[in-house]
């Protein structure tokens, strides 16, 4: 009815009609959304880009169980379970390794045979293969992969150059545009179909770096390492994972952008590995209590939970507890945020850091580095958390807080795997209905936890801890700061007094 009625009217009177009582303002808006045009097909963009998307197949080679695998089992000399089961490992050897088939998407990026897909696709594969549209099957070889960020650079030779499709500005990818998908799903292979960007900047823990686009279009297994399309034709993303409680496609499916998998895609080609920029702090997620602890009008930023020794940070000034809020003159809204930024800087290059301490703001220079291990956040990890107080060590109770402490002995160090560098008071025990119960629910401190600073001040004893509560309440503060260390890592856990 809505597509036979518009052509005999005009679009500021359908806005009217179908939008009464919005302010002329809204209707404006309106009016311009309803002017935007909506693609009759997708049938000639699905044509021009079709040849340049490629179905990946890979082959590995599992190696049957041998008795070393698996030592042969004690039995009484003559059992019959003897024989059994020197029958079967026999068997197992003869039959040989076992080969394991797995299926992916990619795509071309240049036309002397550059392909772009997710690490995951090709990860342990003996044998690549490639599959074009028109049924060429050539053999690949790996140029560069990068489990980061999921993405992997393969290598095909043809003899005529190959049709490819270009990146396009993935930061310019807004809410609510067309996108399409083209991929292998479930191996059926040159499959097309199409939604919109459901979102941007999705966090979905896959990795350190999340920034995902999120889609509705329909994305099931197979399609990972294929493209995710926008109406010019370009890759504004690869698709990478869904949401799915059976596999297939509920409408939730998520792709790196184009800008993080370009920047890593150059490097692949260029150095065989992704290079990163490092500055070497571990950071933590600031909450409301945190900051109001530190001093900081509002929870932003990323807090500063350890500084590396010699490593570009530490040159540079950068102090535990300090709150990075710029990075290079972008701004850090989250701590989430911060490692891509930093893992996306040159190399070698200087930048202006600014950061809140004791919530002042310091503005520092540091020369970023280069990543060579596994970056690490100082948010603590769920785990069994152990209950009994060490025997005859005298606790001195903080009913302030609800914390039994204890000095360090050589029994606790042992129990609760305490590092010999670390100074300060061991948490021996936590009252359920206090500050320290509330934030021991969500594991931010728990029974063995060295408190090492209170209020950003060193603590050597139970005293110095009640010392400075006290200069809290009195001061009427309303939260603690505590910081505290676990197994040797350091992270920040502010205590509201005020919760009943």
């Amino acid at each position: 009815m809505f597509r036979q009625i518009a052509p005999f009217i005009s679009r500021a009177a359908l806005a009217a009609i179908l939008f009464a009582g919005v302010p002329a303002a809204g209707i404006a808006g309106l009016e311009s959304a309803v002017a935007a045009p909506v693609p009759d097909s997708f049938a000639d963009l699905a044509d021009r880009l079709s040849p340049a998307v490629v179905n990946i197949s890979t082959t590995q080679e599992l190696k049957r169980p041998s008795r070393e695998d698996f030592p042969f089992p004690q039995l009484p000399e003559g059992s019959p379970f003897e024989e059994f089961f020197k029958e079967f490992f026999d068997q197992q050897q003869q039959r040989g390794p076992t080969r394991v088939n797995s299926l992916g998407s990619g795509f071309v990026i240049d036309p002397k045979g550059v392909i772009v897909t997710n690490n995951h696709v090709i990860a342990d594969a003996d044998e690549i293969e490639v599959t074009f549209t028109d049924g060429t099957k050539l053999k690949a070889t790996i140029i560069g992969r990068d489990e980061r960020t999921d993405v992997a650079v393969l290598q095909v030779k043809a003899d005529h150059d190959l049709p490819y499709v270009s990146f396009a500005n993935s930061d310019t990818a807004r809410v609510g545009e067309w996108v399409m998908a083209i991929g292998n799903p479930f191996g059926l292979g040159g499959s097309v179909s199409v939604g919109i960007i459901s979102a941007r900047n999705r966090d979905i823990n896959a990795g350190y770096y999340d920034d995902f686009i999120q889609t509705d279009a329909a994305i099931n297994r197979g399609n990972s390492g294929g493209p995710l399309f926008n109406m010019n034709g370009e890759v504004v993303g690869v698709n990478t994972a869904i949401i799915s409680p059976s596999g297939g496609s509920i409408g939730i499916g998520f792709a790196i952008p184009a800008n993080d998998v370009q920047r890593v895609v150059d490097q692949l080609r260029q150095y065989g590995e992704a290079r990163r920029g490092w500055i070497g702090v571990r950071l933590q997620s600031l909450n409301d209590d945190m900051a109001e602890g530190l001093g900081i009008d509002k929870a932003r930023g990323a807090l500063v939970a350890e500084v590396t020794p010699d490593s570009p940070a530490a040159k540079g000034g950068v102090l535990q507890g300090d709150v990075i809020i710029t990075f290079d003159g972008k701004e850090v809204s989250a701590m989430r945020s911060l490692p891509r930024i930093v893992a996306t800087t040159e190399i070698g290059r200087a930048v202006q850091v600014e950061v809140l301490r004791k919530g002042q703001p310091v503005t520092l220079t540091i020369t970023v580095g280069k990543s060579e291990e596994k970056p690490q956040s100082a948010s603590a990890s769920p785990g069994e958390t152990p209950q009994a107080e060490q025997p005859g060590v005298t606790a001195t109770q903080v009913d302030t807080l609800g914390l039994s402490l204890s000095p360090i002995t050589d029994e606790l160090r042992a129990k609760y795997e305490i590092p010999a560098e670390v100074k300060g008071v061991v948490v021996t025990s936590i009252k359920g209905k206090s500050p320290a119960g509330y934030a021991q629910a969500e594991n931010r401190i728990r029974e063995g936890d060295v408190i090492v600073e209170v209020q950003q001040e060193t603590v050597m004893q139970a005293s110095d801890v009640t010392e400075k509560v006290k200069k809290v309440v009195d001061s009427n503060g309303k939260v603690v700061l505590l910081l505290l260390s676990r197994k040797g890592e350091l992270s920040f856990a502010a205590l509201r007094l005020d919760q009943s």
